[in-house]
């Protein structure tokens, strides 16, 4: 029981706080006027229709397992001093927050297993969740070549995953100055792979993303997943060219800005199904220049496949250091993704429900 000593500082307090607050508002709204300039034109704002957000998004099935918000842990690195922190940390927040994750480049667990605790992270994610190896095409080619598949395989089952990414990089490896010949077009590997293999498979590009020939030839396959990894997010080219001499820096400059963006892409793949195109493959990852929530949501409800987003950069930025600060990203992300379905629609013109 409060005495009335208490109550009355109680009720000063609140008064002192109601005071300096509106004496906030008066201060800060001067400051806060919106330019029609920097309306986000891509969002209807409904504030009348929903109640502040309450629990999880729906479950989103993908790869034979749910995860409980439509945000994928897109493949990043592997093989160096950080990559067993990042990855750990990574893995903490898919079974935390229950999304996906796709493993860097797996290519050095084929022949040595010095670093194979840096990628063994089923311990960490746990079984509900998906997670995926991955290795470049080149990769799988020359395995193919050799008719080695059963590597692949033992891969796949040594890193309890629940299939393989192939990264398609062709003007990377070009670029690169250890880069790998691609000999045949890579849509004829994967249909061979996919031909001897019975594990799940996703195709992703690393940068530049896939034009619509591309993507037509893929969504014809029976592939878990196309992730788009386009323009406007990392660049792998970009990586390798500035890691070049300057002669070669200047030879390949122009490749760098060549792609498509995740918009575009979505965009490609809308036009298509409305066409009546028939695809085997029935999911998106949309990655690529994906800078937020408000992002990832718009191209989400934009996408007729069923879609989730993901994210490598940032992801990259908050999982160097301690797991507090990756779990406070993914929580605002998840908290702002969470507000838009409540509170934005998209507009006719963003929808591309017609021709």
């Amino acid at each position: 029981m409060k005495t009335a000593l208490q109550e009355e500082k109680i009720k000063q307090f609140v008064d002192r706080d109601r005071l300096d607050r509106k004496s906030d508002h008066i201060n800060l709204a001067i400051q806060s006027q919106t330019a029609i300039n920097e309306l986000d034109s891509r969002f209807y704002y409904e504030p009348m229709i929903s109640a502040f957000p309450k629990g999880e998004p729906d479950p989103i099935p993908f790869a034979g397992k749910i995860m409980k918000v439509p945000i994928w842990v897109s493949s990043m690195t592997g093989g160096n001093a950080l990559s067993g922190t990042i990855n750990r940390n990574l893995a903490m927040a898919c079974n935390e927050f229950g999304l996906g994750m796709g493993l860097g480049s797996c290519r050095m667990l084929l022949n040595d297993s010095t670093l194979f605790n840096d990628f063994n992270m089923r311990p960490i994610i746990g079984d509900k969740y998906p997670l995926f190896a991955n290795l470049g095409i080149a990769q799988v080619e020359e395995i193919l070549a050799k008719k080695e598949t059963d590597q692949l395989r033992r891969l796949v089952d040594r890193l309890k995953a629940d299939g393989l990414i192939i990264h398609v990089n062709p003007l990377q490896e070009w670029i690169q100055p250890e880069g790998n010949v691609i000999r045949n077009p890579p849509v004829e590997t994967i249909e061979k792979l996919l031909n001897v293999t019975d594990f799940q498979v996703i195709v992703k590009e690393v940068g530049q993303g896939f034009g619509p020939e591309s993507i037509h030839r893929l969504m014809e396959l029976p592939l878990t997943a196309i992730e788009f990894g386009a323009f406007g997010g990392t660049n792998f080219s970009k990586v390798e060219n500035s890691r070049t001499s300057s002669a070669l820096t200047k030879k390949y400059l122009p490749f760098v800005n060549v792609g498509v963006t995740a918009n575009e892409m979505v965009d490609i793949i809308n036009e298509m199904v409305l066409k009546g195109y028939q695809f085997t493959c029935n999911q998106l990852i949309i990655s690529g220049g994906i800078r937020n929530y408000l992002d990832g949501y718009y191209l989400v409800q934009k996408s007729i496949v069923p879609a989730i987003y993901a994210q490598a950069s940032l992801f990259l930025t908050y999982s160097r250091g301690h797991y507090s600060a990756l779990q406070q990203f993914i929580s605002d992300q998840i908290e702002g993704y969470k507000m838009a379905m409540s509170f934005l629609t998209l507009r006719p013109q963003n929808k591309n429900t017609s021709l």
